[in-house]
């Protein structure tokens, strides 16, 4: 119960602030479960990678 919480609490604040910075339209078009992701997951699905293809820069 308390790991979900406690999880939520430790967003890194470069991606939350990184979150925040997309334009609405394409926030707007994020499921709950990508923003978790975008927000704590290491590797990102290929799905969330095309949604954001436009903010990403090739590593």
């Amino acid at each position: 119960m308390g790991n979900k919480k406690t999880k939520k609490s430790q967003v890194d604040p470069e991606r939350q602030m990184a979150l925040d910075a997309l334009p609405p339209n394409i926030r707007a078009i994020l499921t709950e479960e990508e923003i978790e992701l975008f927000l704590n997951a290491e590797v990102w699905p290929e799905e969330l990678c095309e949604k954001l293809s436009e903010f990403l820069s090739p590593e």
